[in-house]
């Protein structure tokens, strides 16, 4: 008799993800990831039990991809400004290099729960960014806190237009863009976070 293979809860996961990156979420679906996997649909629904368990598995996966290696990159940058357009070109990044990922962690999927937390576009609005740069920079959290939250929503935006082939503007430009905008929003309070990197 033959061996039993397995099936794991990161196996299907990342039979999800493949079909997500290729395909869009539409696509992502009981049987299609039992198909990707080579099983049934059985340890499929004895690990999550449904889709909706399994979506919400799928955004922390996804999440953790497209995020877990920027902790070790941000270890290295000690300025606040610094760190924070970090952030900003992995989001940027993640429209150009898995548009059908972002469309769904931050357009199809943003009112999910992962957590207990709100999607990672109110995630990045995160009060601990504005009492970094209020005490990095000497200046009054009610003051940078409208600057941090318009730069994000300037970035999630031309994310947007990114994903939505709107406009073709090459990642570098749109990098520029981004860290230019926020150049100009610092420097109307007083910051100068210098030429880009």
């Amino acid at each position: 008799m033959g061996r039993k293979t397995t099936v794991t809860k990161e196996m299907i996961l990342e039979a999800a993800f493949q079909i997500l990156e290729e395909e869009g979420y539409g696509a992502v679906n009981i049987k299609t990831i039992a198909a990707k996997v080579g099983c049934s649909t059985q340890p499929i629904s004895w690990h999550f039990g449904n889709m909706q368990q399994m979506r919400k598995s799928l955004c922390e996966y996804c999440i953790a991809k497209m995020w877990g290696g920027l902790d070790k990159e941000m270890m290295g940058e000690p300025d606040p400004a610094g760190l924070f357009f970090m952030t900003g070109k992995n989001y940027l990044s993640i429209a150009y290099d898995h548009s059908n990922v972002f469309k769904f962690l931050h357009i199809d999927a943003a009112g999910d729960m992962v957590d207990g937390k709100p999607d990672l576009i109110s995630a990045l609005g995160d009060p601990r960014i504005v009492k970094m740069f209020s005490a990095a920079y000497k200046i009054s959290e009610k003051e940078i806190a409208p600057v941090i939250r318009d730069i994000i929503i300037y970035t999630h935006g031309l994310s947007t237009i990114v994903v939505q082939g709107v406009f073709d503007i090459r990642k570098e430009e749109a990098f520029a863009m981004i860290y230019n905008e926020g150049r100009q929003r610092f420097k109307a309070i007083g910051i100068d976070i210098g030429e880009m990197k």
